[in-house]
């Protein structure tokens, strides 16, 4: 560990790095004639996989512009006619179609197939049909019914119906064949990621915790991009080791943690360590989060793959209510025994920031644990103000000082 740091480096990062290059490697070095679909993140990508569809997600890449500098590519959207308040992982995807020039690695490698499902937000659905102008793909939209409660069985059927009707599509537009055996073997991978990730995740119970947020945001990324591979497998196996022998050492993340918090929404990717820089500073360690948790849902492989995925993928954490969003956070407070929360009320994702207003209060009367509301953009620089999130990040930590003494 450097002199000064204050806090610990995984020795899995180089492997994590490996393993995205990797992948993103393959895609701009794709066999002749192979298929890309670009995908959403909540769509059933083990259906195209067993397919032997090569898949790009435009908001794992949206994410990775954020971390480089998005704010030339929104431009060039937004010098079209899009608004400042679309989705800065849109404004910066369609910038790199527009502009590739000044897009890293020169955009994604174009696409074959246009797959989204509107079960993380509407406006998917707009973008994708902006990207299916731009590039001539053809476009199949996946409809999720919203769970306001329970998710029924006339819901799982619908979906059910549609995945059917993707397998068809997939099949018209590539030639290519779902069989079963393959998607059977594929789902089985996706489970032991989900299960690996979750091992990992939940390890973070310990205290100190193994990890931090900014560790569970960086190493998300294959279980977004690569869910359903062996590759994911065998990192999250490396992860889960690192993560245990952490815990066997009684290694924290962080040095001297003091206070242990859960993160709501997306990263804030483009401000990343600079934003938890003061909360480590002060031994404030995010122990959880609602965000990576979304992709820790398991398929029932005892059931029917199709049906597994079908109920799978209607019940991902923004196609529920708020008061399941609550509840979620409540159970993550008190199972990781946090001292309180901060909750990113996110310019781009008006689905996952809508309502936090009312979270935090459900979440703080059913603990007692406060909660801090920072405004920030998840991928556009322009909207994040160094003095005012400053101050407020400064005041959540005087008052958990003040709780504990």
């Amino acid at each position: 560990m450097a002199s000064g740091r204050r806090f610990r480096k995984l020795e899995t990062a180089n492997d994590l790095k490996r393993v995205m290059t990797t992948y993103y490697a393959k895609l701009r070095y794709l066999r002749l004639g192979r298929p890309v679909a670009w995908i959403t993140s909540g769509a059933p990508v083990e259906i195209l996989r067993a397919m032997g569809v090569t898949v790009a997600y435009p908001e794992n890449y949206g994410a990775m512009c954020g971390v480089s500098g998005a704010v030339p590519l929104c431009q060039e959207s937004e010098h079209r006619g899009y608004s400042r308040d679309v989705c800065s992982y849109a404004r910066s995807h369609l910038g790199s179609l527009y502009n590739p020039a000044i897009a890293p690695m020169g955009g994604l490698p174009r696409p074959t197939l246009l797959v989204a499902c509107n079960n993380i937000c509407g406006t998917v659905l707009k973008w994708y049909q902006a990207i299916q102008q731009e590039t001539g793909a053809p476009l199949f939209v996946l409809d999720t019914p919203f769970v306001h409660d329970e998710l029924t069985d006339h819901s799982v059927t619908y979906v059910r119906t549609q995945l059917d009707d993707l397998v068809g599509w997939v099949t018209e537009q590539t030639g290519r064949k779902l069989k079963p055996d393959k998607l059977t073997q594929t789902v089985a991978l996706s489970n032991e990621c989900v299960r690996l990730w979750t091992a990992i995740r939940e390890a973070c119970q310990a205290r100190p915790s193994p990890l931090n947020a900014p560790d569970l945001f960086t190493n998300m990324a294959p279980i977004v991009v690569l869910r359903g591979t062996k590759d994911a497998v065998g990192f999250y196996r490396k992860l889960l080791a690192e993560v245990e022998a952490r815990v066997d050492r009684g290694e924290g993340a962080i040095l001297d943690e003091r206070y242990r918090l859960i993160w709501d929404n997306i990263a804030i990717w483009p401000k990343l360590f600079r934003f938890f820089k003061p909360f480590i500073d002060a031994g404030a360690c995010f122990v959880s989060d609602t965000y990576t948790g979304a992709w820790a849902t398991p398929v029932d492989d005892t059931a029917d793959p199709l049906d597994g995925l079908a109920r799978t993928y209607a019940s991902v954490l923004l196609n529920q209510s708020l008061q399941y969003r609550a509840r979620d956070l409540v159970g993550l407070v008190e199972r990781f025994q946090a001292d309180g929360f901060v909750m990113h009320s996110n310019r781009s994702c008006k689905p996952y920031s809508l309502g936090q207003y009312d979270i935090r209060r459900l979440v703080t009367e059913a603990t007692g644990a406060p909660g801090l509301i920072v405004e920030a953009d998840m991928a556009d620089s322009r909207a994040y103000a160094d003095g005012p999130i400053g101050t407020r990040v400064a005041a959540f930590l005087e008052t958990l000082e003040a709780r504990a003494g």
